[in-house]
């Protein structure tokens, strides 16, 4: 829908997400994740944590296939999207709220923790395991097609002297 404010939170996965498919085949992976505020205290001098918020989740298609091969609970993880209140009423009859977010992209955070990252196959036809590459170079992922601007190219050569 046009118009609808796209957020990012950064918290810790509370479950591995749980993937389904829809009657259709549509993969959905729906996660939970929780956010907790921390402020500085001047008098104590320290940090201190607020109550945490927990966001429930739901990521579609590869996206949500990918997310449940690679992320784990307890993970730290940015996640971008799209936030809604979802209204509903228990089985004991209690009317309750919960912030739902529609996620457009997630991934792990690398502030305390190192990733490796594996282009995920395209086309739905499953690909043989492939072997590890060597690391790309220019902040860009090696692989990929001929078409593919982020496809591993030979290194430039340089001139051994500066053109100045």
């Amino acid at each position: 829908m046009s118009g609808e404010p796209v957020i990012t939170i950064i918290g810790n996965l509370t479950k591995d997400p749980e993937l389904r498919f829809t009657q259709s085949g549509a993969a959905v992976a729906d996660f939970s994740i929780a956010v907790t505020p921390r402020t500085y205290n001047k008098q104590t001098q320290q940090w201190e944590d607020g109550d945490p918020q927990f966001y429930r989740c739901s990521l579609w298609r590869d996206a949500a296939e990918n997310a449940a091969e690679t992320l784990r609970k307890g993970m730290r993880v940015i996640a971008t999207g799209r936030i809604s209140l979802r209204s509903y009423e228990t089985r004991d009859g209690q009317q309750r709220s919960e912030l739902a977010l529609q996620v457009d992209e997630v991934g792990p955070s690398l502030r305390y923790a190192r990733a490796q990252v594996t282009k995920a196959p395209t086309g739905g036809t499953p690909q043989p395991a492939q072997q590890p590459r060597a690391q790309a170079t220019r902040n860009a992922p090696a692989g990929g097609t001929s078409g593919d601007p982020w496809a591993q190219q030979s290194q430039p050569t340089f001139p051994d002297e500066p053109p100045f």
